[in-house]
């Protein structure tokens, strides 16, 4: 099978049931460093969302490298994926300052977890305590990585990212850039209030979501906090697995994996629509064997 366009989305997966909502709903927003609060609506997807964001700022879309709810520190459990809560505040974070490290691949591992933006890029979600990365001073959580080996890694999806990184010989030294989050003026100042949800999409208690869907439509969800056990333990098979973190990819497995009755069905739906994944067999029927329990 050749491969995908990588800058292509993720196919939508089978529909969960939810109706297509008509919505008019409006999000408070501040850059994570700093600035006065926007309102963004008329969004159905991320990169509409960083659209959005941009044009209340006046800034480049190009500059956003994730959103976190409801904090603006850079808090890869309250990262923004395919979910908002209605109540949530959104922090944008922006490109800052570009940062070189040479690295020493000493081991099979180097302790990293990628993840993406959803608009073109990867960023480092974890780094492993006594892991080679660890050891980078220039490298942090957080961090979008820019270039590997002077290859520019813009457009590339975190598991591209991760299979890159994965396949440097052992041994050998390279190269890695990376564009930090811009920081605030003075790091010393209180903490922002959220002045929003909790950021826990998980919480339960007639929380209500807003899903932007691969298809390019939203649509307003209640919580449902068995499936989203569900899809967090994907996500940690994911790290497990492949190296990486997406709660939009982990979403989609589930629903595949939902529709079908027989392990061989989802593998053949895996391998028709995620097939640049390469998911290992074990991944497959582990995740399979979980959603139907």
């Amino acid at each position: 099978m050749g491969k995908k366009d990588k800058n292509a989305p993720l196919p939508q997966a089978p529909a969960g049931g939810a109706a297509v909502e008509q919505f008019d709903m409006v999000f408070h927003v501040q850059l994570a460093h700093g600035s006065p609060t926007r309102q963004v609506r008329d969004f159905t997807n991320v990169k509409q969302l960083y659209e959005s964001i941009a044009k209340a700022f006046g800034i480049d879309t190009k500059e956003i490298l994730y959103c976190t709810l409801n904090t603006h520190k850079i808090d890869m459990t309250r990262l923004l994926g395919g979910q908002i809560g209605l109540d949530d505040f959104l922090f944008a974070h922006i490109k800052g300052e570009s940062k070189s490290e040479k690295v020493n691949k000493d081991g099979p591992a180097l302790g990293l977890t990628i993840s993406d933006n959803g608009a073109g890029y990867a960023f480092i979600k974890k780094i492993r305590e006594d892991s080679i990365m660890s050891r980078c001073k220039n490298v942090a959580v957080g961090d979008h990585i820019k270039e590997i080996n002077g290859t520019d890694l813009t457009g590339c999806r975190h598991f591209e990212v991760a299979r890159m990184l994965k396949e440097i010989p052992i041994g050998s030294e390279f190269s890695i850039v990376c564009v930090e989050p811009k920081k605030a003026f003075d790091t010393n100042l209180a903490p922002r209030g959220a002045q929003g949800g909790s950021g826990n999409v998980s919480a339960g208690g007639g929380k209500k979501t807003l899903r932007m869907k691969k298809d390019g439509t939203a649509v307003v969800e209640d919580v449902d906090d068995a499936k989203t056990k569900l899809v967090t333990k994907i996500d940690d098979m994911l790290e497990s697995f492949v190296g990486i973190r997406d709660t939009e990819l982990s979403q989609s497995i589930y629903d595949y994996g939902k529709s079908c009755k027989e392990a061989d069905e989802f593998g053949g739906l895996l391998d028709q629509h995620l097939s640049d994944f390469e998911f290992p067999d074990d991944f497959v029927l582990d995740v399979f064997e979980m959603i139907h329990k």
